[in-house]
């Protein structure tokens, strides 16, 4: 397994920690490549490993009986992907799909769970973190059934680009269209009129930011909003103290 040093971690939830409990755990994990549309997690199957994002980032899917699906919550850079063992269960009740390929650091679900246990600091980051997620996805329910769709792909483009330390990654309108639960049609209109106004390119499965804060005035308030609980909830050990 290779060493990995706390100088190399550049996931903000993992940085986030006391440096004495951060490089108790790195010993235990490893970095592994997210290839796009790699599945991490399955629902109703038991969560074998956590991913720690440094790069990349993954949607979560909630699947229906049907087997339609429709993305309910993001994780990047800013946080993790396999909550329940954070909750005392072993079984994820979402599907979590690459969207943005990348890099992360695993860790074993029984090795974060022995961890939590040894390490209070370490328990109580993850389960703050828990909580913001919670707060992005009742946010992003309550979105997608009050905001008009332009709104709402301004917000998933925002979120992603949030995560995507580039301005160009790869989606396309298929692709979108299962992200935001609506047709194709819906989404190709909605990009049209972000490409018409001069905030995004697409060509070829590939969107790229144009205009930043165009594309903030576009959406609608609730990518502020998850953003200020993430950075409220997040804060480093010592700016915690120091608050």
């Amino acid at each position: 397994m290779n060493t990995v040093e706390p100088s190399s971690v550049r996931n903000r939830l993992l940085a986030a920690l006391p440096l004495e409990t951060l490089a108790n755990l790195l010993p235990l994990m490893r970095r592994v490549e997210m290839p796009l549309r790699r599945v991490l997690l399955k629902p109703n199957e038991p969560v074998a490993t956590v991913y720690f994002p440094e790069a990349g980032w993954v949607s979560l899917l909630a699947v229906l009986e049907d087997g339609t699906a429709a993305e309910v919550g993001l994780a990047g850079v800013e946080g993790m992907v396999g909550l329940p063992p954070l909750f005392g269960t072993d079984r994820s009740a979402t599907e979590a799909v690459v969207q943005g390929p990348g890099v992360a650091l695993a860790l074993d679900a029984d090795a974060l769970r022995h961890a939590m246990g040894k390490a209070p600091t370490l328990r109580g980051l993850l389960l703050r973190y828990a909580f913001a997620f919670h707060a992005q996805v009742s946010t992003t329910a309550a979105c997608n059934v009050r905001h008009p769709l332009g709104q709402r792909l301004a917000r998933w483009l925002l979120a992603s680009h949030d995560r995507a330390g580039d301005n160009e990654f790869p989606i396309t309108h298929e692709f979108l269209s299962l992200m935001l639960g609506v047709r194709r049609s819906g989404v190709t209109v909605a990009v049209g009129v972000l490409r018409a106004g001069g905030l995004i390119h697409y060509r070829q499965g590939h969107i790229r930011i144009l205009d930043r804060r165009g594309l903030e005035a576009a959406a609608c308030t609730c990518h502020r909003a998850v953003g200020r609980e993430y950075d409220r909830l997040l804060r480093p050990a010592g700016d915690r103290q120091a608050g």
